[in-house]
């Protein structure tokens, strides 16, 4: 089985459209992609014992807007947000499993 890779990309309004190399699409509201950030400063890092303390996080104006990308080796994607974050790495499964928990 091939490695699931994105196809084709595009910003269409407030959302983002993923053609996957599989024959599936992906709708994301921006917002949404936003709120879902994987990285340790959105969604909190464990310390040495397990405790994940998580940080707060709040959202300006420009927090939603989606400023340019790139993709990152064969497994991710890394958005660039207009109010300057751009630490998050969205693997590619990782916006599959979003994309499902979206539609639902």
């Amino acid at each position: 089985m091939p490695a699931l890779a994105i196809s084709n990309l595009q910003i269409i309004g407030p959302e983002l459209a993923i053609a996957w190399s599989d024959g599936e699409e992906s709708y994301f509201p921006l917002e949404a992609l936003r709120r879902a950030c994987p990285c340790a400063a959105c969604t909190g890092e464990a310390d040495v014992m397990g405790n994940v303390e998580r940080p707060g996080r709040s959202f300006g104006p420009n927090s939603f807007a989606l400023k340019s990308y790139e993709f990152v080796g064969g497994y991710g994607f890394q958005p660039r947000w207009a109010d300057g974050h751009a630490t998050g790495i969205f693997s590619f499964e990782y916006l599959r499993r979003l994309a499902k928990e979206l539609a639902d």
